[in-house]
């Protein structure tokens, strides 16, 4: 399929002087002489690669074509870090998702929390640099280049098409951006619950607003913050054909919104030539490859913060004690304003509680403010400034030795594992990201008995906030206090693979399990999930070259097809049990106390092909039987052959024919035995865009993810597979596949809005365009300037 060729895009030169912004300090907000030039190369499906002579140039093109192709996305994303989403897009009620999130970012932004970020950090590795400051000063000029040139009135995308919140950034902006990304599994997973925390009345605990999410952060099992999700394998010489490195990204994101990923090549010649996929709004490549190293990130099992329970002073729940003597609490009143029914807008306040640890949090019935106890949390990614730095010394890592250490030295990844490989053939795996110093030792001296059980099964450690030992203090090689050092996080090094699906670091290879480390950073010795299990089967059958295809070891076309190979590896376990029970009973009684027939049933399973595949019929069916609950085991996890086991259905479960039951009302008015593509699809324009792809609770690597419409299918994609890449390092330099589900723009009227999506559909791929020779070999290519300021 061949992508719409780009028109010829001119941008003019006009002369700007860079000024000032209020709170940066100056070496953020310097006058750059040379002014800003960038060029653009466009090569098929609009991925632009882009050179500039110095990194606030680079950040000049970035922004630019980022606001060519995304501007509504980073325009709503600069909305929310800027607490305006209930004035822009409006509140039902005071205590609406809008009116929380604004009032939490309104705190971070009264707290001057970006400002004092950019002051750099007192103790610890120096960050932000030079360079970096550089390009986020280079994106806001791009961005607002082209928003100046094109008019706010006149954008293409009708989403924000002269839209009041369409306007000019600032340098503070993106770093508030920044900020939020950091602690996305931290302060913002428990929004809710910082938002609703207020000290008790009279009559017992007080929570003037609901906090479900920070509820469904206790009751998760692991780290991972809600919506991400992703696949990766580091293959090393002894699982390639060619001998050396091979990466596969598989990161599985929303479809739509701010955590969208662009694909995207950037270069400053002699210091800085990277190409991949980076978050819309960020400068940096965040998931990619050099020539010479290739890397991918998936979501981490390590938590990133740690609550401290607080013994109240009797008589007064807003001071509590610390080593006998007693403390006040911050408060802070912020206010928001919001939409009023018959016009203009009421502001809207709130006063937050914060101690020396970190905010105070309220979870109800689990962590109440009492007249005796009340809960904080510190979150270590709060000071996190180390990000994009670590990100650009990665890009200039030759072997994962030289990542080894930029991942030592930085200790900047947020929430997300690394996996890489190298031309050299050696493969790594790494949660060498920022995690709370809960060492076994305090874990046990200071999580108190009842909170115990809590560590153990999910990681989540409540400390005695009453003793000062129980501060979480400095590991000797750690970059900042307060977090675990290198030393106390796993790693490996392999010459055939490593992986990793979401699950924790234990088995990133079940030949050399990675054991012994604090809870806290994930489980080990417990069952895996069937996606994290289905993922080292494929590696391991391509080894053994018994998985149908020929030979033994990874080429680019075989890592292709393991990753779209589309099989559901819990039909593979348990579809002929379940047919065989379904046979035998053919009625069973739904949840709601309907009896069901399920004969339709037991044929669409039985003549379904293991697979999530636009032609496979009754995909959907086991998609909804393992939704409700039906994947019960009748034999035992064996920390022995964890891959392996459990794997044979549990028959004698009633809950087994319920659910399916239960999956078969759901689909009420959708064929059971339908073609996959038929109900599963994503609108592009006038057209729906059949989507391969299942769920992971069904066992299926290729991830993708659309709520049910009754009667309909899933007509719309929210989550799952995004940017791909399988890449391969050798002597020539990187070659491979890569694809952006999505496609690259969410402009409805750009060329580049639907091309990809189409290719992901029928599980094409568009090819690493590294060297000089490749990019040129894009026929499609095209080239413009763009530049603000004196002329090079």
């Amino acid at each position: 399929m061949r992508p719409r060729p780009l028109c010829a895009l001119v941008t003019a030169l006009a002369t700007v002087a860079t000024t000032a912004v209020a709170g940066v300090p100056p070496a953020v907000a310097r006058h750059h002489d040379g002014g800003y030039s960038a060029e653009i190369r466009r090569a098929s499906y609009g991925v632009p690669h882009i050179t500039a002579r110095t990194f606030a140039s680079l950040g000049f093109g970035v922004g630019h074509v980022q606001a060519e192709d995304n501007i509504c996305v980073i325009a709503e994303k600069t909305v929310t870090v800027n607490a305006e989403r209930s004035r822009y897009f409006g509140a039902t009620s005071p205590t609406d998702a809008n009116v929380r999130s604004d009032l939490f970012h309104r705190k971070a932004i009264d707290d001057r929390t970006a400002e004092r970020l950019l002051q750099g950090p007192r103790d610890g590795v120096h960050s932000p640099s030079d360079e970096v400051r550089d390009q986020i000063r280079g994106f806001v000029a791009g961005y607002n280049s082209y928003l100046r040139r094109t008019g706010a009135a006149n954008l293409t995308d009708p989403a924000c098409r002269g839209k009041p919140w369409v306007r000019p950034l600032t340098e503070l902006d993106m770093w508030r951006a920044s900020w939020a990304s950091m602690v996305r599994a931290g302060s913002r997973a428990v929004l809710d619950g910082i938002v609703a925390a207020a000290p008790p009345t009279a009559t017992g605990p007080a929570a003037a607003l609901d906090a479900p999410g920070a509820a469904a952060v206790v009751a998760a099992r692991d780290g991972a913050p809600a919506g991400v999700g992703s696949n990766a394998y580091g293959l090393g010489a002894r699982a390639t054909t060619h001998g050396g490195g091979m990466v596969l990204a598989n990161p599985h994101f929303p479809w739509e919104g701010a955590e969208r990923f662009y694909r995207m090549h950037l270069k400053v010649p002699g210091r800085y030539d990277v190409e991949g996929a980076a978050l819309i709004g960020d400068p940096i490549i965040e998931i990619g490859h050099n020539r010479t190293l290739a890397w991918s990130h998936t979501v981490s099992t390590a938590r990133r913060f740690v609550w401290h329970r607080l013994a109240l002073v009797p008589g007064d729940p807003t001071s509590y004690y610390v080593d006998g003597r007693a403390r006040k609490m911050t408060t802070r009143t912020v206010t928001v304003q919001v939409p009023a029914p018959g016009g203009g807008t009421v502001p809207v306040s709130r006063t937050f509680h914060d101690t020396h640890f970190g905010p105070v949090v309220v979870v109800p019935g689990t962590f109440d403010w009492t007249t005796t106890a009340a809960y904080a949390i510190t979150d270590v990614n709060a000071t996190n400034n180390r990000a994009f730095d670590g990100w650009l010394e990665m890009g200039r890592a030759k072997t994962v030795r030289e990542l080894k250490q930029v991942l030592d030295r930085h200790q900047f990844l947020p929430w997300v594992n690394v996996i890489a490989a190298d031309a050299r053939g050696e493969a790594l795996y790494a949660d060498h990201s920022v995690v709370p110093r809960v060492t076994d030792e305090l874990a046990a001296a200071c999580i108190p008995a009842p909170f115990q059980p809590l560590y153990a099964s999910s990681g989540q450690a409540v400390l005695d906030g009453s003793r000062s030992a129980c501060a979480l203090g400095r590991d000797r090689d750690a970059a900042v206090p307060g977090i675990l050092g290198p030393a106390n996080l796993p790693i490996r090094f392999r010459a055939d693979y490593v992986t990793n699906s979401n699950d924790s670091h234990w088995l990133a290879n079940p030949e050399a399990p990675l054991e012994g480390f604090p809870r806290i950073v994930g489980n080990e010795r417990t069952e895996r999930s069937l996606r994290t299990r289905l993922g080292v089967e494929q590696v391991r059958e391509r080894l053994a070259g018994t998985d149908g295809l020929p030979g033994r070891g990874y080429t680019t076309s075989r890592l292709w097809q393991t990753v779209f190979g589309n099989r559901a590896y819990g039909g593979e376990l348990l579809r002929d049990d379940l047919v065989a029970l379904c046979a035998a009973q053919p009625t069973a009684t739904a949840s709601d106390g309907t009896t069901v027939d399920l004969r339709e049933a037991c044929a669409a399973l039985k003549g379904w092909d293991l697979r999530v595949d636009l032609d496979s019929r009754g995909a959907h069916l086991f998609t909804e039987f393992a939704l409700s609950g039906g994947i019960r085991f009748a034999d035992a996890f064996d920390a022995a052959d964890p891959v392996r086991t459990p794997s044979r259905l549990n028959t004698a479960d009633p809950r087994v024919l319920t659910a399916l039951a239960d999956a078969v009302r759901k689909l009420a008015g959708i064929p059971l035995d339908a073609r996959l593509g038929d109900i599963q699809t994503e609108p592009r324009g006038d057209r729906r865009v059949p989507i391969h792809g299942g769920r992971a609770e069904a066992g299926v690597f290729n991830m993708i993810i659309g709520p049910l419409a009754p009667g309909v299918g899933y007509p719309k994609v929210v989550h799952g597979s995004s940017f791909v890449m399988a890449v391969e390092l050798g002597r020539n330099g990187p070659s491979g596949r890569q694809i952006l589900t999505y496609s690259q723009s969410s402009n409805p009227n750009s060329p580049w809005y639907g091309d990809q999506t189409r290719l992901y559909s029928g599980k094409g791929w568009d090819t690493i365009k590294y060297t000089e020779a490749q990019i040129k070999a894009d026929p499609n290519l095209r080239t413009y300037r763009v530049g603000e300021g004196r002329r090079h």
